[in-house]
């Protein structure tokens, strides 16, 4: 009997060790990551699939022309992060002389433009330490006028093949549960699911339901929420995509469940494997119609040394 509860007990030291290992991910070093797979002094990291051939794809999806619009209107009652803030000034003008009487009217927009709304994530948004993406040090690239190095202006238009990854669906859920770590076994269950898979290059869109909340609860959207944590990250990095998205806050999980790391997929994506991040998409109308594949067309501002960009991707198909 002793031997029985000693030997259930051995078992349950190794099993929780290997959870706590499962969970314990860590940043890798400089040399383990660098330079990036697309060769050193490399800014554009999976933009580097954006070729004619990544077009072509995609427009092969396109079949009856319907448009479904993934941005958020942005204004002062959405989402906000804190620090973060977004404000419209309207400048009217006087009305100009002339038998026409032309009047003008312009706006001085103060928000962190980069980072509010249907957000794309650029390689300077996350480092490792003083480290970004393909080991440019950041306080060597890091000026009063923006990233000397990875601005968002090196992303150009992306087109390519977008894949809807609907996790809600697949757990017969609405929204997922706060704080819900999505799994590598929950995406490949909704991909076999969905009778779709992963190619190099593409969008990976995930639907957790999460934007419902947006703009009808807000306080809630911005809390402890679902998405994908490390394992699945990596799996998902390791597919090759362009773009990684979400309809939630940061596409990761929040807060992590270990309670070392904070927003380790960020420094995954960004940092590590040079993928970009599509955050705060409105996902309704494609799950709803349960459309999994699409061509996404997404274009950054050309925010010369910015980290990112508010954006208006559109899914047609």
């Amino acid at each position: 009997m002793r031997q029985i509860a000693t030997a259930t007990l051995v078992l349950l030291f190794v099993s929780g060790s290997a959870t706590s290992y499962a969970q314990a991910w860590r940043p890798p070093a400089d040399q383990q990551r660098c330079p990036s797979r697309w060769g050193a002094g490399d800014q554009r990291g999976s933009a580097n699939h954006m070729k004619p051939e990544t077009v072509l794809r995609a427009s092969r999806l396109i079949r009856t022309g319907q448009v479904t619009e993934l941005g958020r209107v942005l204004s002062d009652s959405m989402p906000l992060q804190a620090t973060r803030r977004f404000e419209v000034h309207t400048k009217r003008t006087t009305v100009n002389p002339g038998a026409n009487r032309r009047g003008s009217n312009e706006e001085l927009v103060v928000a962190e433009i980069g980072q509010v709304g249907t957000q794309f994530d650029a390689f300077p948004h996350q480092t490792i330490g003083n480290s970004l993406y393909n080991c440019f040090p950041a306080d060597e690239t890091a000026t009063r006028s923006g990233f000397t190095k990875l601005g968002i202006q090196n992303v150009g238009m992306l087109m390519t093949r977008g894949v809807l990854i609907d996790v809600a669906a697949l757990k017969n859920m609405d929204i997922l549960p706060n704080g819900y770590e999505i799994t590598v076994q929950d995406l490949q269950q909704a991909l076999q699911r969905q009778n779709v898979s992963i190619q190099p290059g593409d969008a990976v869109i995930i639907h957790t339901g999460r934007g419902k909340l947006w703009g009808a609860d807000n306080v809630r959207y911005l809390g402890a929420g679902p998405g994908i944590g490390t394992a699945a990250a990596e799996w998902l990095a390791r597919q090759d995509p362009m773009i990684v998205g979400a309809d939630n806050v940061g596409v990761e999980v929040t807060p992590n469940p270990d309670p070392d790391l904070s927003n380790p997929v960020h420094q995954i994506m960004l940092v590590v494997n040079g993928i970009h991040l599509l955050e705060n998409l409105k996902l309704d109308e494609l799950a709803a119609g349960r459309v999994y594949e699409f061509a996404l067309v997404v274009q950054p501002l050309k925010i010369e040394g910015g980290t990112g960009s508010t954006v208006a991707p559109v899914a047609i198909r």
